[in-house]
């Protein structure tokens, strides 16, 4: 076997081999409490918020290593701001919510201006956001907790006992068949377009890689998805904070990897100067970046207050932790240009695994931030050492 084509293999299914690496090893320390269908679908619900931030951190990334550290607080902002809507205001829960994403992404709009057109630093930029928009929360909120009441909104958003698509099917024996057939459609349409794919690249005379490997990989991704479908079937059925996810998920892995704006992404990041010659307003991709960071972290704030069925001033602490993280840990290189939302969200997996297998193991939370901190460095580590020849910068 060709040592290039080895190594690149390895470095493109790390994160994978470790995420399986973990599970197991939280398997064995939870005594497989970790895989029960309840807690497969708290996994989910409680790291909604995690995958849909990490997305747009991506794009922020790969413009070239730039991050936001504002989303926390965008986050803990917009959730205040559209309770006070909804349970003050009495505002329609429709309005509401198209109101509470428009603030979002005028907020992003807000910092994307200084960044894109006046090249302040993100860092600063957002820092200034953060520390901003944390204040504004405690003065809307006037320092107190605002109970959610809208029935419809919570369970929309993924919050309450009822948050499950309904059963229509009317499964029995405690599984619940709309998550079933679900995940049977899935993987149909997964492997339709896979094949697809594979048949219009042969017919045009292009590289196909491995037809074992590409067989190998499809089998086990239907196996995971239905393995994560029986799972959720034997709960509650799907969560609906899952519809959110993918729903981000499905429309910025289209937009990264299908269309001409994703491409202008990973060139800033790669040479932002030869981007700009090249005749691209790398000004207006930097713009595009965090306005629509803004619009996602209004999003993760419904979703948070949806799940709490409140807003309160400290929420969405720490988010843009749990982001970046995900971000990295998944593949995003620290330099920019590279990176996948797929990746993303394999790292996001990986840290709610580490969290909740923690947890459930009765593991100090202090500890947890340490082992937090170690797996992000690690990956960051392993992304700069696997650029270069030497572990030392020379």
């Amino acid at each position: 076997m060709d040592k290039t084509k080895f190594k690149a293999g390895i470095q493109k299914y790390t994160m994978i081999l470790v995420l399986v690496l973990v599970t197991l090893f939280f398997t064995w320390g939870t005594q497989g409490k970790i895989l029960y269908p309840q807690n497969i679908t708290n996994l989910i619900s409680q790291n909604a918020y995690v995958f849909i931030l990490a997305t747009g951190m991506l794009l922020c990334i790969l413009t070239g290593g730039n991050i936001d550290l504002s989303v926390g607080s965008v986050v803990c902002f917009v959730g205040a701001v559209g309770g006070i809507f909804m349970e003050t205001m009495g505002l329609p829960v429709p309005v509401a919510i198209i109101l509470s994403l428009l603030i979002g992404a005028l907020i992003g709009a807000w910092q994307a201006f200084w960044i894109a057109y006046v090249r302040i630093p993100p860092f600063i930029t957002t820092l200034a956001g953060m520390l901003a928009f944390r204040g504004l929360s405690n003065v809307v909120l006037k320092g107190q907790t605002l109970p959610i009441k809208s029935e419809g909104f919570i369970k929309v958003f993924g919050g309450g006992a009822n948050c499950y698509i309904p059963d229509f099917l009317g499964g029995g024996e405690g599984l619940n068949r709309v998550a079933l057939l679900a995940g049977i459609v899935a993987c149909v349409i997964y492997v339709a377009v896979t094949m697809k794919g594979y048949l219009n690249r042969k017919s045009k005379g292009y590289e196909t890689g491995s037809v074992g490997a590409m067989y190998g990989k499809m089998a086990v991704i239907v196996v995971v998805v239905m393995a994560i479908s029986i799972k959720l079937a034997q709960y509650k059925g799907i969560p609906t904070s899952l519809i959110w996810v993918l729903l981000v998920v499905l429309v910025y892995g289209y937009i990264t990897s299908k269309t001409t704006i994703g491409r202008y992404f990973y060139a800033v990041g790669g040479n932002e100067k030869a981007t700009k010659l090249s005749g691209i307003d790398t000004n207006k991709v930097y713009f595009i970046a965090y306005t629509n960071m803004g619009f996602l972290a209004a999003l993760a704030g419904l979703l948070t207050v949806a799940r709490m069925t409140s807003a309160q001033p400290t929420y969405g602490t720490n988010y843009e932790m749990d982001a970046i993280g995900s971000c990295f840990i998944g593949g995003a290189s620290a330099y920019g240009g590279t990176g996948t939302v797929p990746g993303v969200i394999i790292g996001a997996v990986l840290m709610g695994i580490i969290n909740q297998g923690m947890s459930i193991m009765g593991t100090d939370q202090n500890m947890q931030k340490v082992v937090k901190g170690l797996v992000l460095l690690a990956a960051v580590i392993f992304d700069v050492v696997s650029k270069r020849k030497s572990f030392i910068a020379k």
